[in-house]
């Protein structure tokens, strides 16, 4: 699958501290340490709906890793995938009596747009589930012959389940209670409640065709794969079998990053699979969550096509820390409206303050787990005092405009 265009990111002279993030497995902000080249794996799209606020926050978070690594100088090795064939996208696709190829492809498109648009770094290989299906449906015959994986005594579909004890650490991502996983499995794509299974959380890896649904043939029979087996498959086959950090958002902790650990850490022995599982708040309209159901969804697409600038929608969506849910307010929008407009007034300006401590101050807050409310902050005051005192470094502008391109991806 093609991934968008690349942007360019110019180089500053320098480098910051260490990234720090938070890791949702120990609860606590700690360093990054990749070697040379960092492997970052982030769950992509559904492709059944446009580009959403949400997905954007989550996009543009990571990001922002990417450029802070490169910043540090490493290579980055990033991975996402898209989730072209699931429930979720075959139910839309009847509902809207729609080709759910099409539709897939259709969105899919849409969504490199938004994200070309919003200057996001394109991933080093975007990869759809059902051009891996090959290769994970043979992870799923690997996790059978183990013993960690099993098929349901179905005779009419005998689906191949994991079995969540196989690593003796099933919860560790989430750290989630028995209960609490129970509902979120329920309400995110699982079937707890299905006879047979040895426990109620063991996670589909292989789904035996039904009447009127897409399948492929494998040695498994003909079928389709689990949600979470798709990560699986794709980030270990290209990025081995332990990486620098597993990425998404705050809905995905459980049950999804949580059961593909279990499925690569069953099939490698490596523990953890990810070093660092970050995710990031939700974002709502005007103080309510923003949901299909509620049909108070904001799309990219659509602000774009009302000639909204992206840099202020990048600008505005960095407003808030990553982790914190938070909303898309006309306040919001407008504060995003009138940063970039005065922060573009004093990059354009023949000469101004000093802007080497605002590249120091942009870094430092950055590496504190993604501070980009005090990164925007900075990025204010050296503004302010470029237009209300001015001052004498020609070299200034430059600078500033640089760093907010190369850190912040705001291209002025």
């Amino acid at each position: 699958m093609d991934t968008w265009a690349p942007t360019d990111v110019p180089a500053l002279e320098g480098s910051g501290p260490p990234l720090r993030l938070h890791d949702t497995a120990t609860g606590r902000v700690r360093p990054t340490a990749p070697g040379p080249v960092a492997t970052m794996y982030v769950c992509g799209i559904t492709p059944y709906d446009a580009t959403h606020l949400g997905h954007a926050a989550t996009y543009l978070t990571f990001d922002l890793v990417n450029r802070l690594w490169r910043d540090l100088g490493h290579e980055v090795h990033y991975v996402q995938n898209v989730t072209d064939i699931d429930e979720p996208l075959l139910e839309r696709a009847e509902r809207d009596q729609d080709d759910w190829v099409v539709l897939g492809l259709r969105e899919t498109a849409l969504f490199r747009e938004d994200m070309e648009a919003l200057r996001v770094l394109p991933p080093r290989q975007f990869v759809g589930a059902v051009e891996s299906i090959p290769e994970i449906a043979e992870l799923v015959e690997k996790l059978v012959a183990s013993g960690a994986a099993y098929r349901l005594d179905d005779p009419e579909y005998p689906d191949v389940y994991h079995d969540v004890e196989a690593t003796g650490r099933f919860g560790y991502e989430s750290n989630y209670d028995l209960d609490t996983m129970l509902r979120f499995s329920a309400e995110r794509g699982g079937d707890p409640d299905r006879p047979g299974k040895r426990n109620p959380l063991d996670p589909l890896l292989w789904r035996m065709a039904r009447p009127g649904e897409p399948s492929w043939d494998s040695g498994l029979g003909r079928g389709r794969p689990g949600w979470h087996v798709e990560c699986a498959a794709i980030g270990l086959n290209r990025l081995g079998p332990q990486i620098d950090l597993n990425g998404g958002g705050s809905d995905l902790i459980f049950p999804h990053h949580e059961c593909g650990a279990l499925h690569a850490e069953s099939l490698t022995g490596e523990h953890p699979f990810a070093r660092h599982y970050v995710h990031t708040g939700m974002i709502g309209l005007d103080g309510e969550k923003m949901s299909k159901s509620k049909g108070n969804l904001v799309f990219v697409s659509k602000l774009r096509n009302s000639e909204v600038d992206p840099n202020v929608i990048r600008v505005a969506l960095l407003d808030g820390h990553y982790r914190v849910d938070r909303s898309w307010t006309d306040d919001v929008h407008a504060r995003g409206e009138q940063r970039v407009a005065r922060w573009r007034e004093a990059v354009e300006l023949e000469a101004g303050p000093d802007a080497s401590e605002l590249v120091t101050k942009l870094r430092t807050h950055l590496a504190d787990d993604l501070d980009t409310p005090g990164a925007l902050a900075a990025v204010d005051a050296w503004a302010e005092e470029a237009l209300t005192r001015r001052g004498t470094d020609t070299g200034a502008p430059q600078l500033a405009r640089t760093a907010l391109d190369a850190l912040l991806g705001v291209r002025l």
